[in-house]
């Protein structure tokens, strides 16, 4: 919900109980973060939180005035629902303020045994019109839709202006493909899915090449996503990110996507205007360093506009993806 000055809160993430105070110290209104398995969509070696973990953690925001969102955003195999169902007791046990969710069944599951807790609707659900999303409110009681990274900033104050709760929208970390919550390409090429195991381009998969003149190649099981030449920074070999060659093209070409960072800095009054109740920043793989500097920095944007001044964020370029950053579909869509 809005802040009581009127300006949407901060939504940061938390891959880690130690990224997790970093960005409630930095900040954040609120701290989104998962459990240490298949029920959310960063489910890698090293990160999350067990469920001690969590109620640690709800209780180190709540002392500090900020809430703790619980990431359950994968779905579940037929017939496999226990380990989701699991991690909504364990997380209304924690203590957390609200589910973000992409299941129908999990969504069905909450509001019928937790219906005290709130819901919101993951970016992972895919619901990007106000037809999807009202009815997601009707039958669920959704309270928030995390808003798909496709639409303008005028298509998201015309979905506003129709729909029963309240919008969140990504405003900073990596841009994604443009189907949200439809990603088969790693399931592709190494049989995990991210949709529902919650893993993308799973560690145990990844390799790292170098040939005689040590340009290097990035792999991910049987195929290879990228060649660096000697001295070029190699980025996690995701599939969308990837340079590829084809009979058309012999020089490798980004099929997909480009590595850039999303950045709404310079759109930030344009979508609280237009009726976004949260501003969010991707990054629960992402150090605590990463965590402190952007938080921090969003943290001083936020609190500038609403003392009527222009935010300044400049700085958050370093922090980009190979520095380089877009404002996606938000401000046009020449990809249509």
């Amino acid at each position: 919900m809005m802040n009581q000055s009127g300006i949407p809160e901060l939504i940061c993430p938390a891959g880690t109980p130690a990224a997790l105070r970093t960005a409630v110290d930095a900040g954040a209104d609120a701290v989104y973060c998962g459990f240490r398995n298949a029920t959310n969509a960063r489910n890698f070696p090293g990160l999350n939180f067990t469920a001690e973990e969590m109620a640690e953690g709800a209780l180190y925001a709540h002392t500090h005035g900020a809430k703790i969102l619980l990431v359950i955003n994968t779905f579940p195999p037929a017939g496999q629902t226990d380990l989701w169902k699991q991690a909504v007791r364990d997380g209304a046990e924690a203590g957390v303020d609200a589910f973000i969710v992409a299941d129908i069944g999990v969504a069905a599951y909450i509001a019928k045994n937790f219906p005290d807790k709130r819901l919101h609707l993951s970016v992972q659900a895919g619901a990007s019109s106000p037809e999807a999303i009202s009815y997601y409110c009707r039958e669920f009681a959704i309270k928030r839709v995390v808003l798909p990274r496709i639409l303008t900033v005028q298509e998201i104050k015309d979905i506003h202006e129709q729909i029963p709760c309240e919008i969140e929208a990504f405003v900073f970390g990596n841009i994604g493909m443009m189907a949200e919550g439809r990603c088969s390409l790693t399931n592709y090429a190494t049989g995990v899915s991210t949709n529902m195991d919650g893993v993308c381009s799973p560690a145990s998969e990844v390799r790292y090449e170098h040939d005689k003149n040590r340009n290097l190649s990035s792999k991910l099981g049987a195929f290879t996503i990228d060649c660096f030449s000697c001295g070029e920074n190699a980025g996690y070999p995701t599939i969308c990110k990837g340079r590829y060659t084809s009979e058309l093209r012999e020089d490798g070409y980004y099929a997909f996507e480009k590595p850039v960072s999303l950045n709404l800095s310079d759109l930030l009054p344009e979508l609280i205007a237009a009726g976004v109740s949260a501003l969010k920043i991707e990054g629960r793989q992402r150090s605590r360093a990463y965590v402190r500097e952007v938080v921090s920095a969003y943290r001083r944007a936020v609190d500038a506009i609403a003392s009527g001044q222009l935010p300044e964020l400049d700085t958050l370029l370093a922090l980009t993806e190979g520095h380089k950053e877009t404002q996606g579909a938000f401000k046009t869509k020449a990809w249509r």
